[in-house]
């Protein structure tokens, strides 16, 4: 048998040496990691993204051209006059609907008197819907769906009142006629409620009608359930106000999360005991520096020593956590949009 012999003691250089190609080595499988997970990411990133694309409902390169398409509310100014032809006449706007759906869209629900619990403690809920708090209501109707455009358009053809610029040549895009109305301001909102001997409801009457005097988040429950209401885009548009009567609340109201965000009658406050800086509660505008900036969407946030106006229920174009009967939205009274809508209340005489 041949002798092994033993291992002979490495150099100081040779040690130094074999620690350099280590440290080398180290360093290139950890740097090809970062880059494997860096390629990784942006492909995940480009895959979310043409998911995104595939679930809109227009295509993305006709955005200018849409209204609403690129999430920014249409300025309806105060004394504007728009001349429209085509509109109905009565016997026309009577036809829009059956008597039994005229019947059933313009049923409202008395709510009874009594407390409820508005608002909410959750920490993880947005700072203007805290904290919860205990309000008492004298008893009040409010109307059982949103208003529609068959609704809209009595008003309109009763009052010669301009329609909305979705319309159109003034009347309803066919097969719209048990949508919610869209792209009306809050005076659009406050006109057609005294015109219809109603009002606007109060930010407490409408989460009271939706979430009952449980405390429930949503009208059915405490838990989302994505069957029972139209949001985040699950639809990609308005819905029949009848469509999800699985999504009633504990008095019967529909349509209390999802389709429209509706108007209130309020300011937009915070509630008493309230965290949330009062800058917060402060409208603001986009102002533009300068005509450059301007034609490039490029503005600063200013006060304007305005009030925003309360809007309830989320819409098919919001996150499903926004359409809680609890989420206070805000928005300045003379903006509409494509999913801004309005129910009506009354009081009980």
């Amino acid at each position: 048998m041949k002798s092994v012999k033993p291992a002979q003691p490495l150099s100081d250089a040779e040690r130094q040496k074999r620690k350099r190609y280590l440290a080398a080595t180290l360093i290139t499988c950890v740097a090809l990691a970062m880059i494997g997970g860096s390629i990784h990411v942006v492909k995940l990133g480009a895959n979310r993204l043409a998911e995104m694309r595939g679930k809109a409902t227009y295509d993305l390169r006709e955005e200018k051209s849409r209204i609403r398409a690129a999430g920014e509310e249409a300025v309806r100014r105060a004394g504007e006059v728009r001349v429209v032809m085509g509109l109905y006449s009565p016997e026309e706007a009577e036809a829009l609907l059956t008597p039994a759906q005229w019947g059933e869209i313009n049923a409202m629900i008395e709510i009874p008197a009594g407390p409820f619990v508005m608002g909410t403690s959750n920490e993880r809920a947005d700072v203007q819907n805290q904290p919860e708090h205990r309000v008492a209501l004298p008893a009040y109707r409010i109307d059982k769906y949103p208003v529609t455009n068959a609704q809209y358009a009595r008003f309109v053809t009763a009052t010669g009142y301009p329609p909305p610029e979705n319309w159109t040549g003034g009347k309803i895009p066919k097969g719209k006629e048990l949508h919610p109305v869209t792209m009306v301001s809050w005076h659009n909102a406050q006109r057609y409620a005294q015109w219809a001997d109603k009002r606007l409801p109060t930010e407490a009457e409408w989460e009271k009608a939706a979430r009952g005097a449980d405390g429930r988040r949503w009208p059915w429950g405490s838990a989302m359930d994505a069957s029972r209401l139209n949001t985040y885009y699950n639809v990609g548009s308005t819905t029949e106000v009848t469509a999800f009567p699985q999504g009633a609340s504990p008095y019967g109201v529909m349509d209390m999360a999802g389709n429209v965000s509706q108007w209130t009658a309020d300011d937009f406050l915070p509630y008493e005991g309230s965290s949330a800086p009062a800058e917060f509660f402060m409208a603001k505008r986009g102002v533009a520096a300068s005509t450059e900036d301007r034609s490039l969407k490029v503005v600063d946030l200013a006060f304007t020593g305005e009030r925003y106006k309360v809007m309830r229920g989320g819409s098919w174009k919001s996150d499903p956590f926004s359409t809680s009967s609890y989420h206070r939205n805000y928005s300045l009274p003379q903006y509409a949009s494509d999913f801004f809508g309005f129910r009506c209340a009354q009081d009980v005489k």
